[in-house]
């Protein structure tokens, strides 16, 4: 238990993490959209191979390229989306896109859902919802789309991580096959790319630390998860993302942003609780 709730808070903080490191990068431009993928899954890819050579037990690099097709999809999306939407909207979204695979996923292998975990699904839902409804305060319609992408292939992604036996060996291995993928996409928008020192730092923290090391805390956590206790525990992100955002960037807490988070992170804590039965055997289901 101590190892699961160890893994499961630093890869909960590798997300905020990541939210903020790409915000960094990209809301002053210091590099484009695509660069700063593809920087970040080589630089993922690098310590997490170097991570397996200086293991004691040598393990054989594991992975799919569907799952890397499902990562270099989420790391796209994620990326483009954040040239226009601030940390703690981005994140709300990503995760709220990540619940509603999840859960589905969840209830698709039997998982138990009654009114209680229902309801808190509804209104995770309708909170995501209502932060993208057109109005003044609300973001980007585009750049909200290409978020909800990103949540639908990390929650992809996650689900297949649930079935992972060497969570090192299998995100090495992801990351390793998605290099090539990063690098095509770049190069056929090469003549829109551009990076300074400081964006390239950035990117390359975000893949090592927060990418490579901390998805490789959250395959370690998820084998021991449901599926709906793993996406509503990602919802805790979005409040992270928003604090550091709003430390950092200056960027303010809308009454939008508050009311969004109020829905989403009460239905998780009503889901959550209501759903807390022990895991049952999940059907292998691709």
């Amino acid at each position: 238990m101590a190892r699961l709730a160890t893994a499961t808070i630093f890869a909960l903080l590798a997300f905020a993490a990541n939210s903020i490191l790409c915000r960094m990068a990209l809301r002053v431009a210091t590099i484009d959209p695509l660069t700063f993928t593809s920087i970040r899954i080589v630089s993922g890819a690098v310590t997490l191979a170097l991570v397996l050579l200086v293991r004691p037990r040598r393990v054989r690099m594991g992975g799919s390229w569907i799952s890397a097709f499902e990562l270099m999809g989420y790391a796209a999306t994620f990326s483009v989306a954040y040239t226009a939407l601030t940390a703690g909207t981005g994140a709300l979204l990503l995760f709220g896109a990540v619940q509603v695979v999840m859960i589905a996923a969840g209830y698709r292998a039997g998982e138990r859902i009654n009114k209680a975990v229902a309801t808190g699904w509804l209104a995770a839902v309708g909170g995501i919802i209502g932060l993208t409804l057109p109005s003044v305060s609300s973001p980007p319609l585009s750049a909200s789309f290409l978020m909800l992408l990103a949540g639908i292939a990390w929650g992809l992604y996650s689900l297949r991580g649930r079935r992972s036996s060497e969570p090192i060996a299998e995100t090495a291995g992801n990351f390793v096959r998605a290099v090539p993928i990063a690098l095509i996409l770049n190069a056929l928008m090469f003549s829109k790319a551009f990076c300074t020192s400081r964006g390239v730092l950035l990117a390359a923290l975000s893949g090592a630390l927060a990418s490579g090391l901390g998805y490789a805390a959250w395959y370690t956590a998820l084998p021991r998860m449901r599926s709906m206790t793993a996406a509503n525990l990602q919802l805790c992100v979005p409040v992270i993302a928003a604090l550091f955002g709003a430390f950092m960037f200056k960027e303010a807490i809308t009454t939008r942003l508050i009311v969004a988070s109020t829905f989403v992170l009460g239905g998780v804590f009503i889901a959550t609780r209501a759903g807390a039965t022990p895991k049952p055997t999940l059907a292998n289901n691709d």
